[in-house]
C-alpha cells in the first residue's frame, strides 16, 4: 500500500480518516468525492481532530437530551396523575358537602356527616350498650339516651322499636324520608344527624339540648315559675314557625302526626326546638297518604278515629292543643273537646250554656305564674283565640300554620281593658277561619 502513487475511490460511500500516505495526500478532490464523511489534510475535507470533536459533540448532545427529556417526562405523568386524584375528589366533596353523606353496608345505613360504623360504635361505648342510667326519656318509638361522642359531641339517641319486616321497599321508603328530614335546618326544628339501622339497634340521632321537654318542665313547680309568660309566648311563636316551615317552605311537604309537649325540646334560652320526627310524613302527591293511626292521645285530631288519611291540619290540631297546655301549665283535657263541639254548634250561644263557657280566661291560665300585665295579657288572649280555633273539629275549617305562624307575629296586639271579665265563649264566639 505503501508504494501506491495514485487512488480514486469516488462513490464509494466511505468514511473516516484517510491514512497517512502520500498517494491520499496527493490524491485530488474530484477522487475522493461522494463518501460518507472523510477527513484528514486534503483541500476541500475537515481536518479529523474537528470531525472528531463533532462526533463527540452529537453524542454528549444525545446523552443529555436523554437524560433531560426522561426525568422531565415522568414529572409531567406524575403531575398529571396528582392533578387527576385532586380533580375527582374536589367533585366528591363538594357533591357531599351539597348532600347528606350516605354509607351502606350489609348491616349499617347512616346519614351523616360522620363515618356511619364509627358513629355506632361511638354510641353503643358511649351508653354501655344503652345502660338505663344513659336513658333521659322513653316515648311512643323507642327510648331516648344522652350518648358523647368521641369527638366531644353530645348527642341525644332515639332507639327505636324494632322497625315492621313489611320488605326491602318500605326499609327503603324510610330511609328516603329520613334523608329528606336531614336536609330541614330551621332554629326551631332539632337537628337530626343521623339515622342508624343495624340487626340490633335502629337509632335516630339528634343533636342534644340541656333544657329537657316542655311536658317535664311543666311539671315541674320550680321549673313552671321560672318559664313565664314572655318564654311561653316564645315558645308557642317558635312551634308554630316550625310547623308551618314543614308545611309550606319544605318541597314536598312534612307532616310531623305526632306534635306534643313531650316532643318539644328547650334550649337553655327557652327556645323551642320541633323534636321526634319517627311518625313524620312526607307529603308526595303521587302517592297515598293513608297511614295507620300513629300520634299520641290527647293531641291527635279527632278524624283520625275513622279516617287515616294524613294531612297538614291534623298538626294544626296537636299545635292548638299544645299552646293551650303551655299557657295552663297541664294538659287542657275536656277542654279540648268542649272547645272542638262548641264551633260545630248552630248557635254560636251555645258555647256559653257549658259550665266551662262560663270559665274567665284568666282562671284557665297557669296560676303559678303571676297575672300578665296589659300588653302580655292582649298577647296570650290572641295565642288562646288562635290555638281555640286550631281545634276545630272540621279539618277544613281549621287555620292553615302560616296563617297561625302570621297571626301570631303580629308585634301589635289589640290592648284589653276587661282582661279579668272574659270568658272562655266571649272567645268562641269571634269568626272562624276557612281554607
Amino acid at each position: 500500500m505503501l508504494s501506491l502513487t495514485s487512488v480514486d475511490i469516488s462513490y464509494n460511500q466511505l468514511e473516516g480518516p484517510l491514512p497517512h500516505i502520500k498517494a491520499f495526500r496527493e490524491a485530488s478532490f474530484e477522487a475522493l468525492v461522494n463518501n460518507k464523511g472523510f477527513c484528514g489534510n486534503i483541500t476541500g475535507l475537515e481536518s479529523c481532530s474537528s470531525n472528531l470533536n463533532h462526533n463527540v459533540d452529537q453524542k454528549n448532545k444525545s446523552i443529555i437530551v436523554s437524560a433531560t427529556l426522561v426525568p422531565i417526562s415522568f414529572t409531567l405523568l406524575l403531575v398529571s396523575i396528582v392533578y387527576g386524584i385532586l380533580y375527582f375528589s374536589q367533585r366528591r366533596e363538594k357533591h357531599t358537602e351539597n348532600s347528606p353523606q350516605v354509607v351502606v353496608s350489609d348491616n349499617l345505613f347512616a346519614v351523616c356527616n360522620y363515618d356511619g360504623k364509627m358513629m355506632y360504635e361511638n354510641i353503643v361505648e358511649a351508653t354501655e350498650e344503652f345502660d338505663s342510667k344513659y336513658c333521659i326519656g322513653v316515648g311512643g318509638y323507642g327510648s331516648v339516651y344522652k350518648a358523647q361522642l368521641s369527638n366531644g359531641q353530645m348527642v341525644a339517641v332515639k332507639r327505636l322499636h324494632q322497625l315492621s319486616e313489611d320488605g326491602l321497599a318500605d326499609r327503603k321508603a324510610f330511609n328516603s324520608e329520613i334523608q329528606a328530614l336531614t336536609e330541614i335546618r330551621h332554629r326551631n326544628i332539632l337537628k337530626l344527624h343521623g339515622f342508624c339501622s343495624h340487626p340490633r339497634h335502629s337509632l335516630l340521632v339528634y343533636e342534644f339540648l340541656e333544657g329537657g321537654s316542655l311536658e317535664k318542665i311543666l311539671k315541674s313547680d320550680e321549673k313552671a315559675t321560672e318559664f313565664d309568660w314572655k318564654k311561653r309566648v316564645n315558645v308557642v311563636k317558635g312551634l308554630a314557625n316550625a310547623v308551618s316551615y314543614m308545611h309550606h317552605d319544605c318541597s314536598p311537604p312534612i307532616v310531623h302526626r305526632d306534635i306534643s309537649s313531650n316532643n318539644i325540646l328547650l334550649d337553655s334560652d327557652y327556645v323551642a326546638h320541633v323534636a321526634d320526627f319517627g311518625a313524620a310524613r312526607i307529603l308526595k302527591p303521587d302517592s297515598s297518604n293513608w297511614t295507620p293511626f300513629e300520634g299520641t292521645f290527647g293531641y291527635s285530631a279527632p278524624e283520625l278515629a275513622y279516617t287515616m288519611q294524613v294531612n297538614e291540619k291534623c298538626d294544626v290540631f296537636s299545635f292548638g292543643a299544645v299552646t293551650l297546655e303551655t299557657l295552663m301549665g297541664r294538659h287542657p283535657g275536656d277542654l279540648i273537646s268542649f272547645i272542638s263541639s262548641s264551633f260545630s254548634s248552630l248557635s254560636p250561644s251555645c258555647s256559653s250554656s257549658s259550665a266551662l263557657g262560663h270559665v274567665l280566661l284568666k282562671d284557665l291560665l297557669d296560676q303559678r305564674l303571676p297575672s300578665p300585665r296589659r300588653q302580655t295579657a292582649a298577647e296570650l288572649v290572641s295565642i288562646v283565640k288562635v290555638a281555640s280555633h286550631c281545634l276545630h273539629a272540621s279539618p277544613q275549617s281549621r287555620p292553615s300554620m302560616q296563617q297561625v305562624s302570621q297571626e301570631l307575629s303580629d308585634r301589635n296586639p289589640p290592648s284589653l281593658v276587661l282582661f279579668h271579665t272574659i270568658t272562655l265563649s266571649q272567645l268562641l264566639d269571634s269568626s272562624s277561619y276557612t281554607s
